[in-house]
């Protein structure tokens, strides 16, 4: 299953290999990872996807702690969320199907970023499921390249605080 976690950090060298190296080290896999600073001075946020059963994500949960650096881990598992990524696609569109492949653009609100004779680049912006259902449409005109961005999230508002 899916998770994504978030691990407020202090904005020092080495956490991120020290994170990383603790995944890899128990031979964990991160999906996608963003790191970005924080309106806090030396404070960063790393949103860290992932998969594993429950089992294994709270031993994730639990190693991500013991780092000293690390100074608070959220899995959004069970809290309800704002989630999303981004991806920047280049798209055979030839004359003949340049209509049906903005028809999906945009219906998925996507943005045409670039535009040349025989592609289309777009952007499309969401949570991960219409990230993948916009991949899987534009899959069958043939995908040139491809540029995708990790998960954000943030709790949403108005909810109790988690411990």
């Amino acid at each position: 299953m899916r998770h994504v976690l978030s691990v407020l950090v202090e904005n020092e060298p080495g956490v991120l290999s020290r994170v990383a190296g603790l995944f890899s080290g128990r031979g964990f896999n991160i999906e996608s990872l963003n790191v970005a600073p924080t309106l806090e001075a030396g404070v960063s946020l790393m949103t860290i996807s992932t998969s594993g059963d429950d089992q294994i994500i709270e031993q994730i949960v639990k190693q991500l702690r013991k780092l000293v650096t690390v100074i608070k881990v959220v899995d959004f598992e069970d809290i309800a969320a704002v989630e999303r990524e981004m991806v920047i696609l280049k798209v055979n569109a030839e004359e003949t199907r340049r209509a049906e492949v903005l028809r999906i653009a945009d219906i998925f609100r996507c943005k045409v970023v670039d535009v040349s004779l025989h592609d289309l680049t777009l952007e499309a912006t969401g949570d991960h499921g219409k990230i993948q259902a916009v991949i899987q449409l534009l899959t069958r005109f043939g995908i040139k390249e491809i540029a995708r961005t990790g998960t954000v999230a943030m709790k949403r508002s108005m909810q109790p605080e988690q411990v």
